[in-house]
């Protein structure tokens, strides 16, 4: 993998979180309490494959063909 390509306080948060491989960039501010504080609500919204499948009535496999 491509290991954690990210700044200051957002790879903070992505390696105490146990992230390995991720690239990511700011857009706007560049406080750092707002990028941990984006950071953490980013990571905290995302949804798995499964609900994701669920909610649409499809099986995983399905999803992400169409993707």
């Amino acid at each position: 993998g491509t290991g954690v390509i990210a700044g200051g306080p957002m790879r903070s948060v992505l390696e105490a979180v146990g992230v390995h491989n991720i690239l990511a960039k700011c857009n706007g501010t560049r406080n750092p309490i707002s990028v941990v504080r984006a950071t953490v609500e980013g990571l905290t919204s995302m949804t798995s494959p499964q609900s994701v499948a669920a909610k649409r009535g499809k099986t995983v496999e399905q999803i992400t063909e169409e993707a």
